[in-house]
């Protein structure tokens, strides 16, 4: 086993090759791959798989340690979650925080004037291609022009600001299950634990998963 320092450990960009691929399902967002991948050894393994366009997320956090959250329902899980904004990248290429800065006015109507990265995450790596990236947005205030108009589960959203701790301790007692959510408050943890919020990286960051013009 090769030992890393801990410090620099790193995930590497690999493509191994493919011998075949079909896209046997296409829908309005996302599509199904099958791609029989060539092994170490050469044999060719079929790996079924989620393409997806790529998320963003907000971790948005008033001045008094609250964060803006969502209840919405979620079909495939048969839950109503409580998330933080998100949503798609839904045009190639796309500028990531301009992205967050539009989930964040259209599902909670409010903008932010500091912006940092949080945590860039492959959301199940074994069965999807979708990365998100998951900001933190401070200096909050309410939005200006009318609210966006929303549809279908977002009409039923609920939206509410609760303590820091109090969803890091619904995390952590199995009480709240949304990736984004847990990714961003017990990230934040860390990084107040760490070397403090200032030193995460800035909004404008290189995220090779999904490129975007600088």
């Amino acid at each position: 086993m090769t030992e890393h320092p801990r410090d620099i450990l790193a995930d590497s960009a690999q493509n191994w090759p493919v011998a075949a691929t079909t896209t046997p399902f296409t829908g309005n967002k996302t599509s199904v791959r099958a791609d029989d991948v060539v092994m170490p050894d050469g044999s060719t393994a079929r790996r079924d798989y989620q393409v997806h366009p790529g998320s963003v997320a907000v971790l948005a956090l008033d001045e008094r340690d609250r964060v803006v959250v969502i209840e919405q329902y979620r079909h495939p899980v048969r839950h109503k979650l409580w998330e933080i904004p998100a949503g798609l990248l839904d045009v190639p290429g796309e500028n990531p925080l301009h992205a967050a800065q539009r989930e964040l006015y259209e599902e909670a109507h409010t903008k932010a004037e500091d912006w940092r990265v949080l945590a860039d995450v492959y959301t199940s790596p074994g069965g999807s291609d979708e990365a998100v990236r998951v900001f933190l947005a401070r200096e909050l205030s309410q939005a200006e022009g009318e609210r966006f108009e929303v549809v279908a589960e977002e009409a039923d959203m609920r939206l509410d600001r609760v303590p820091v701790q109090d969803l890091v301790r619904g995390v952590l007692a199995g009480r709240l299950h949304n990736t984004c959510l847990a990714i961003g408050v017990l990230a934040l943890q860390a990084a107040r634990a760490g070397d403090g919020v200032d030193a995460l990286r800035p909004a404008d960051a290189p995220w090779p998963a999904r490129p975007f013009p600088a």
